[in-house]
């Protein structure tokens, strides 16, 4: 913040004057016979407390980042919102606060708190997507397909992660978790519908994990800071080779071993991009001839 220490420890309240100047969007409320602002836009304003907020009843989207929030139990009355982002406060923990009481809410941004766990986090189903950028979770928990049948996206890059465990969404569709300290890729059994899969700078050294369920991936990022060393720790792309289009795996150990890009494209005959390169048809050829060399002796015996 650049503040003084004792500005920390001041409260600094929501006020009246504060909501008449950052109100906007003028619509129709809910029966059509009145009119009334939905935006609110109350970033960068110090604020510790928001308890005058709860008569703005028709707030829908709504904007507290870089304030000093611990506490949104104000916001349960605001039953219209669709859009909350309160990235950049102090928040410590998700328990009590009102998200499941907001049936309509769609979009959630948390990202930058002082968050260790996810506990409490218990809907809304309507929520389709929730960024968690930069808090300090060493765990995946409450991300269950009967409290989050609607959740497509999934931000949790920056946190504390060791394992993609814990993930039960058949509906998620973006995952990114770079930035962590992952090591295993575990129970990735339930993302059917997953098309993107972000693992960037990790600790990842073998691809097990990958499984025939998740059927729709079409793109994989596991570059820099990973360590997928050889052929044998890739052989689980077999089990998305008929989906994925794009594998980003640059910088980690296999690419410098012989024949990296032809024993990708063996893997994954309908590949579009290998790291930054279109895979060529040259490379098809070669892939298909290598399959055939390895399978055909295989076949007499």
């Amino acid at each position: 913040w650049g503040n003084s220490g004792h500005m920390e420890n001041q409260v600094q309240a929501l006020t009246q004057d504060h909501m008449q100047e950052a109100l906007s969007l003028l619509c129709k409320t809910g029966n059509g016979l009145a009119h009334a602002f939905i935006k609110l836009d109350l970033k960068e304003r110090g604020l510790t407390d928001i308890s005058a907020i709860r008569n703005f009843i028709h707030i829908r989207f709504l904007d507290l980042s870089n304030n000093r929030l611990s506490d949104l139990s104000p916001l349960a009355s605001l039953t219209q919102l669709l859009w909350i982002k309160v990235d950049s406060n102090v928040m410590q923990s998700l328990r009590g606060q009102p998200f499941a009481q907001l049936t309509y809410l769609q979009w959630l941004n948390v990202a930058v708190n002082l968050l260790k766990d996810m506990e409490g986090l218990a809907g809304p189903s309507s929520l389709e997507t929730l960024n968690l950028i930069g808090n300090s979770i060493d765990k995946i928990s409450c991300l269950e397909h009967n409290r989050f049948a609607n959740l497509a996206t999934v931000e949790l890059r920056g946190n504390h992660l060791e394992t993609t465990e814990g993930f039960h969404l058949p509906n998620l569709r973006r995952l990114y978790l770079a930035h962590n300290a992952i090591k295993r890729l575990e129970g990735l059994e339930k993302l059917e519908r997953l098309q993107t899969l972000h693992l960037r700078e990790n600790q990842i050294e073998t691809l097990n994990g990958l499984n025939f369920n998740m059927k729709s991936l079409q793109y994989l990022n596991v570059r820099l800071g990973n360590k997928v060393a050889d052929e044998n720790d890739i052989q689980s792309l077999r089990f998305v080779s008929k989906s994925l289009q794009i594998l980003v795996l640059s910088e980690n150990p296999v690419v410098e071993t012989s024949d990296y890009r032809i024993n990708i494209v063996m893997l994954l005959p309908n590949l579009e991009r290998l790291d930054k390169d279109p895979v060529t048809y040259e490379e098809r050829v070669e892939a298909k001839e290598k399959f055939k060399e390895r399978v055909e002796p295989q076949a007499v015996k």
